[in-house]
């Protein structure tokens, strides 16, 4: 009797599941602000909502790790997984920000390439969290996080070239510094990603 009273699995993956279609959403927004810069502050206000309830999310599964006796998973995969996933959050929200304080006029291409592949690694992200409650489906799930490491590669490419680029041909100091800021932050997100893919990578070694 008593080890049915005892908190066990709890709902870990629905938040995990949340917390990744959140991740979405908001490089969604990225990538539309990139795309258009006539509804700027709407998307920044957008992606800032969005990374508040991904906070949330973050909170209640911390908050639901303490309170649970029996997890699915390793207590500290959970804790690193959802950290890392809002990492992913904070640093669009950190980019949307800069991209408005900046008084940034005029996007390249090389950030919006670097926008969208954000939102393919985000995605990529969402598909292998939605997969994990179940180990049979591991070899999927680590097909995906290869995917993940694949677009972070990518993203690496983009920004040195972005970079090779502005250096070059970017006659205005100021408006060099802005889009090296833009870059760098929206490189990490897809680092974020990949440290996402890697723990969910030591997850099904340790539990496959």
């Amino acid at each position: 009797m008593f080890g049915r009273l005892m908190p066990t699995e709890g709902k870990f993956f629905e938040l995990f599941n949340q917390h990744a279609e959140l991740c979405v959403k908001g490089s969604k927004e990225m990538v539309a602000l990139m795309t258009n810069f006539d509804d700027l502050e709407i998307r920044v206000h957008a992606i800032e909502s969005i990374e508040k309830q991904a906070d949330t999310v973050t909170y209640n599964t911390i908050e639901l790790l303490h309170k649970t006796f029996i997890t699915p998973l390793d207590r500290d995969d959970i804790h690193k997984l959802i950290t890392r996933m809002d990492d992913i959050l904070d640093l669009l929200e950190d980019a949307a920000q800069t991209i408005s304080l900046y008084d940034i006029r005029e996007i390249t291409p090389e950030a919006k390439r670097l926008a969208e592949l954000c939102l393919g690694c985000a995605e990529k992200v969402k598909a292998a969290v939605a997969l994990l409650h179940n180990m049979d489906n591991s070899r999927e799930i680590l097909a995906l996080c290869e995917e993940i490491d694949r677009l972070e590669s990518d993203a690496d490419h983009v920004m040195r070239a972005a970079m090779s680029k502005l250096f070059r041909d970017e006659p205005d100091v100021r408006n060099l510094i802005k889009l090296k800021a833009i870059y760098e932050i929206l490189e990490t997100v897809t680092d974020r990603c990949e440290d996402v893919a890697n723990i969910i990578e030591g997850i099904i070694v340790e539990n496959a």
